[in-house]
């Protein structure tokens, strides 16, 4: 009888890596995701309309809101967005005189961006499940640093994103602007008067101002991302 010693091999360590990689993977692109989409619903919201209407330079309205009239209208659309409102909850509403405070072209643009808006939050909440599976699965393995490696190519990863899109919006903001509607919205839907309440309550400056804050939240998120990491 051979009673030699074998060593004991132990063959699900291989069998983890492509596992332990691809949850890597996973949550180092769901970095730049969540805190894009995180920063996006906090420009959605009252709070930062009145600090933006309220900042030095911020453009009058020629036709004769005054900042009282772009505070008391403004939350309703942004309450359409976020509370997933019926179309009726802004076409209801009036100007003194009676007529509709937005027309047949802005409430179907409200509309659009409804739908727009819920397909990036449910995105969201996907990307926060798969890179909480990720952190699950990192955190349980045994190989050292796999979750800080994972967050930190994922805060480079968000870095270098918004680096290319601050660039692009503050050189060419136009075709920024314009790109970034003919990718979600059809074509001729979002055109709108400087005389339509859209564009008397949410100017072009409006989204310069809420596209560099957004960019530059996600930055600094993703540098306290990169810090933490380094440290740890």
């Amino acid at each position: 009888m051979d009673t030699t010693p074998t060593a004991s091999t132990d063959s699900s360590a291989p069998r983890t890596l492509p596992l332990l990689s691809l949850a890597g993977w996973l949550l180092s692109f769901a970095v730049p995701i969540l805190l894009v989409l995180i920063n996006v619903r906090l420009v959605m919201s009252p709070l930062y309309v009145q600090i933006e209407y309220q900042r030095p330079g911020f453009p009058e309205d020629i036709f004769g809101f005054t900042q009282e009239d772009r505070l008391t209208y403004a939350p309703y659309a942004i309450n359409y967005l976020t509370e997933q409102r019926d179309i009726s909850y802004l076409g209801d509403l009036r100007f003194d005189d009676g007529t509709p405070l937005f027309n047949s072209r802005e409430l179907r643009h409200m509309r659009d961006v409804q739908t727009v808006t819920t397909y990036a939050f449910a995105v969201g909440i996907a990307t926060g499940i798969v890179a909480l599976g990720g952190v699950l699965v990192l955190r349980r393995s045994q190989r050292a640093g796999s979750l800080r490696m994972a967050l930190l190519r994922g805060a480079l990863m968000t870095l270098l994103a918004i680096g290319v899109i601050v660039v692009l919006a503050v050189v060419g903001w136009q075709m920024f602007f314009t790109g970034f509607h003919e990718l979600f919205f059809s074509e001729g839907t979002w055109y709108f008067l400087t005389s339509d309440t859209l564009i008397r309550l949410f100017p072009e400056q409006f989204w310069f101002d809420a596209a560099l804050t957004i960019g530059g939240l996600t930055a600094l998120e993703a540098l306290a991302i990169w810090w933490f990491t380094r440290l740890a």
